[in-house]
C-alpha cells in the first residue's frame, strides 16, 4: 500500500515527473518483454487444453461431495462480469476503427479503410478479446481453486506455491509475492477504471452537452467508488450476485438490439470469415512469427497492451474466481471461465465491430472524425445515434458501463482485502460469502479511483496503456509460476479428488 500512497503523493506534487517515470517504465517493458508476454499467453492456451483432456479434468473442485457455493447461472454471470469489466464496452467500437485505418502497420501492406482492413480488424478483435486472454484467467484461477479448495492451502496467491513446495513460503518472500500481485492488480484495475471513466464521461457529455474534462472524470470516479463500496460491503451472495445477474441480462438485451437494427447479415458473414482467419493465423499472431513478424511494433501497442492488462488482473481475480467455483468439475471450470466467455466476446466483438466500421465507411468516415476529435470514448455514442431509439439506448449504455465496472471492481476489492488480512485458519462458508475488512476496502477504493483519475485526466488513453503495461509485468511472472503449479497438479490428479474431510492431509507432494 505504501507504493500506491507514494505514487499518489508524487503525482500530486510533481505531475510531469510522475508521467515521465511512468512512460519510461512503459517503454522499457514494451521493448524488453513484449515477446515473452506473447509466448507465455500462448503457453497458457496450451495448458488449458491439456487440463481438459487430462485426468485432472474429472476432478471436483473441493473434492468429492463438495457443494457449490453458487448456482450455475449465478456462477457464469459473476465470472463473466468480473472478467470483462468495462473493456468490451469501451473498445468494441473504438478499437476496430484504429485497426481499420492502421491495419497492422506498413509491413502488412493492407490499404486503410479497405475490405482487407475490415477483415484484419475483426481478426485482431478476436485475438485480443477471446481465447488467449481468458486462458490467462483460467490458468491462474484454476490453480488457486485447486490449491485452496482441494489442498486446503491458505487463501492467498502464495497458496499454490505452498502446495508446490510442500512447505510455507518464507514470510519475506510471501510478502514480496503479495505486494507484486497487489501492484499488478491495482494498476490493471486503474487502467480499466480509467477506460470506464472515459466512456462514462464521454457519454454524459454527449447526452448533456457538458464539457468532458478532469472535473467530469473526477465526478464519475467518485460515483463509481461510492457504489463499489456499497456493493462490496454487502457480501458475495448479495451485492455481487445481484449486480452480475442483472448486468448479464442488460448485455444480452443490448447486443440483441444492435444485431437487429444493425447490418445483421454483415455481422454474421464477416464474423464467420474472421473466425476462420483467426483460427488459421492464431499460431503466427500468438508467437509473432510468419506474417505477424512484420507488424511487431504494431503488436506492442495493441496485443501486448491487452495481454498486459489481462495479466494485471489475473492473480487477484484468480483468487475470487477460484473461491466461487467450489463444487464444480475442472472441465466445467474451463467451460465457464474460458469457453463461454470467449464465445460471448466473439459474438459481441463481431456485432459491434462490424456495426462501427459499417457506419464509418457508409457515412464518409464520421466515426474516424469523432475518434480523432473527441477520443475513443466518444465513438460508441456517435455510432448509436445511427440506430432507432438512440435517445433510450445511450442512457442504457451509460448505466451498463457503470454497473459493469462496479461488478468487476466489487469482486476484486474483496480479494484485495483478503490478501491484506492474515488468515490463521481456513475460511468458513460464512467467511466466503460475507463482506470483510471494510476499512481496507474503503482505503483501496480511494487509492484506485485517485490513481485512475490522475492518469486519464491528464494523459487520456495513453495513461490507460501505461497503467496496463506496468501492472502486467509483475503479474506475468506470478501467472507463469501458477502455470508450473497447475502442470504439477496434473500429474497428481488422484490426490486432489479427496473427500472434504481429507483436505487438510492432502498434499501435492504426497
Amino acid at each position: 500500500m505504501t507504493i500506491f500512497v507514494s505514487a499518489a503523493i508524487a503525482s500530486l506534487v510533481n505531475l510531469e515527473g510522475f508521467f515521465a517515470v511512468a512512460k519510461a517504465m512503459n517503454d522499457w517493458i514494451l521493448a524488453t518483454f513484449s515477446s515473452l508476454i506473447s509466448w507465455a499467453v500462448f503457453g497458457f492456451v496450451l495448458t488449458c487444453i491439456a487440463v481438459v483432456v487430462s485426468p485432472l479434468g474429472r476432478v471436483t473442485i473441493g473434492g468429492v461431495g463438495a457443494q457449490p457455493i453458487l448456482k450455475p447461472w449465478s456462477w457464469f454471470s459473476i465470472t463473466l462480469c468480473t472478467t470483462i469489466a468495462t473493456g468490451i464496452l469501451f473498445w468494441a467500437m473504438a478499437e476496430p476503427l484504429f485497426h481499420l485505418y492502421d491495419p497492422g502497420g506498413a509491413g502488412r501492406g493492407i490499404s486503410a479503410a479497405s475490405a482487407e482492413a475490415q477483415h484484419f480488424s475483426l481478426v485482431s478483435l478476436f485475438m485480443h478479446w477471446t481465447i488467449s486472454p481468458y486462458a490467462i484467467y483460467t490458468v491462474a484461477a484454476l490453480t488457486f481453486a485447486l490449491a485452496y479448495h482441494n489442498l486446503g492451502k491458505p487463501y492467498s496467491v502464495s497458496g499454490p506455491f505452498v502446495a508446490l513446495l510442500g512447505r510455507p513460503l518464507p514470510n519475506g518472500l510471501a510478502a514480496v509475492l503479495d505486494a507484486a500481485i497487489l501492484l499488478a492488480l491495482v494498476m490493471g484495475m486503474a487502467a480499466s477504471l480509467g477506460a470506464g471513466m472515459l466512456l462514462l464521461s464521454g457519454g454524459i457529455a454527449d447526452v448533456t452537452g457538458l464539457p468532458n474534462g478532469p472535473l467530469s472524470l473526477a465526478l464519475v470516479a467518485i460515483a463509481i467508488g461510492f457504489v463499489v463500496l456499497i456493493s462490496s460491503l454487502t457480501g458475495l451472495m448479495k451485492g455481487i450476485r445481484i449486480l452480475s445477474v442483472t448486468n448479464i441480462w442488460f448485455f444480452f438485451a443490448f447486443i440483441g438490439f444492435v444485431i437487429i437494427f444493425g447490418p445483421t447479415g454483415d455481422m454474421f458473414g464477416q464474423g464467420s470469415q474472421a473466425l476462420v482467419s483467426y483460427a488459421s493465423e492464431f499460431l503466427d499472431r500468438s508467437l509473432m512469427i510468419g506474417a505477424a513478424s512484420d507488424d511487431h511494433e504494431w503488436a506492442k501497442s495493441w496485443t501486448t497492451f491487452y495481454f498486459a492488462n489481462w495479466l494485471a488482473w489475473a492473480p487477484v481475480t484468480a483468487m475470487f474466481l477460484g473461491r466461487i467455483a467450489r463444487g464444480y468439475s475442472v472441465r466445467a471450470f474451463v467451460l465457464v471461465n474460458l469457453v463461454l466467455p470467449a464465445l460471448f466476446s466473439m459474438v459481441w466483438m463481431s456485432a459491434f465491430g462490424v456495426f462501427a466500421m459499417d457506419v464509418d465507411l457508409s457515412q464518409g468516415g464520421v466515426l474516424k472524425e469523432t475518434l480523432d476529435a473527441n477520443g475513443p470514448e466518444a465513438v460508441m455514442f456517435r455510432a448509436l445515434a445511427e440506430i432507432p431509439l438512440s435517445a433510450l439506448m445511450i442512457p442504457i449504455l451509460l448505466l451498463l458501463s457503470f454497473v459493469s465496472y462496479v461488478t468487476a471492481a466489487d469482486s476484486n476489492t474483496e480479494a484485495i482485502s483478503q490478501i491484506c488480512k492474515t488468515h490463521s485458519h481456513a475460511m468458513t462458508e460464512a467467511d466466503e460469502t460475507e463482506p470483510s475488512a471494510p476499512r481496507l476496502k474503503i482505503l483501496w477504493v480511494i487509492l484506485l479511483c485517485l490513481l485512475a483519475w490522475i492518469m486519464v485526466a491528464f494523459s487520456g488513453i495513453d495513461g490507460v496503456r501505461m497503467l496496463s503495461n506496468v501492472g502486467g509485468l509483475p503479474a506475468l511472472f506470478v501467472v507463469l509460476g501458477l502455470q508450473v503449479c497447475l502442470l504439477r497438479m496434473m500429474s497428481q490428479a488422484e490426490s486432489l479428488n479427496k473427500q472434504p474431510q481429507e483436505l487438510a492431509q492432502a498434499s501435492i507432494n504426497s
